[in-house]
């Protein structure tokens, strides 16, 4: 009898025990979705130097729409060998390098110019650590609006304390008064854009161009990438044997544009001149074996190519965070 009480004893727990884990999974999985994922920063070493990638967001672009040198058929088809489709979702990066001296920031992201899914560098900035009043220069690859947009907080600088640079054939380009006058309807924005962006810090003394390759702070060079746009910039970094170079927008879709340099986006002011930059760049870090960052590159942005067959494969760096 003794032994049959334990047994039931030992049944009726083991239900009641059940019946609880029943009733837990079903209120964990009644719980809502976040549908938010974590701050958007990435931390790596870099030599000496610390690099921090900063999500500005991420926005759906028609790529198959966009892309040029190709058809839409065939950008689908290299989207699909990647499960990816159009209109894809596009990562838009900025990058924070800490040289242990310098606070050096490249491009600044939308701001509040291409609506509520991006716009988030400043916050990422913070979430990394950092305050906008602690960097010391902000480096802007070219003056398109999801670059430069980021630099002002309402109509004041975003980077109260920061000098900015870009090479001088972007400033001329874009800054200029008889440029915007001149361009279509549909193009003003654009320099609208730039020169609001810019303009606390040129009124401040705080914007300077450079020309061409240039070193900028120790460790840190421009180096020209003319053909997105009239004096796109390419930002080469180098500490204690290692090196990383930040492509800007030297491209755009990773699932296409790697196995097919030679194709080409709308946005790009000469085309033709973009593809030689494009292909070269590649070929350069492939065979050297360097790091790559990209704007638009799947967030973090950061990995390494080789080359395969007539094109590339992009190798992301494996993620760590035992530096």
């Amino acid at each position: 009898m003794f032994i049959t009480r334990l047994l039931r004893a030992g049944i009726m727990a083991a239900a009641t025990a059940a019946a609880g884990m029943f009733i837990s999974n079903a209120a964990f999985a009644a719980a809502p979705m976040v549908k938010a994922s974590a701050p958007g920063y990435y931390r790596t070493m870099l030599g000496d130097f610390e690099i921090t990638v900063l999500s500005d967001g991420t926005a759906e672009l028609p790529v198959n729409k966009i892309l040029i040198n190709t058809t839409p058929a065939g950008v689908d088809k290299a989207l699909a060998k990647s499960y990816l489709k159009s209109p894809l979702e596009t990562s838009f990066n900025g990058f924070l390098i800490n040289t242990g001296s310098k606070l050096v920031l490249v491009d600044t992201g939308a701001g509040k110019l291409f609506g509520p899914t991006l716009g988030n560098l400043v916050n990422n900035l913070k979430a990394a650590g950092y305050q906008p009043e602690q960097v010391d220069e902000v480096y802007i690859t070219h003056m398109h609006s999801d670059h430069v947009g980021g630099l002002l907080a309402g109509d004041k600088a975003a980077f109260p304390n920061a000098i900015v640079r870009a090479d001088k054939r972007e400033a001329d380009y874009w800054l200029s008064q008889a440029n915007l006058d001149k361009a279509p309807a549909d193009g003003k924005g654009g320099f609208k854009n730039a020169q609001a962006a810019l303009n606390p810090y040129v009124q401040a003394g705080m914007f300077k161009t450079f020309d061409g390759d240039v070193e900028l702070v120790p460790g840190i060079k421009s180096h020209a990438g003319y053909g997105h746009t009239p004096g796109h910039s390419t930002y080469v970094v180098e500490s204690n044997g290692q090196k990383l170079v930040l492509w800007g927008d030297l491209m755009h879709v990773a699932a296409v544009q790697f196995e097919h340099p030679e194709v080409a986006i709308h946005f790009d002011s000469d085309s033709k001149a973009a593809v030689v930059q494009r292909k070269k760049a590649y070929a350069e870090a492939a065979k050297q074996g360097y790091l790559v960052a990209g704007a638009h590159l799947s967030f973090p942005g950061i990995g390494r190519i080789r080359a395969e067959g007539k094109g590339y494969v992009w190798v992301p760096v494996n993620y760590s965070v035992l530096h």
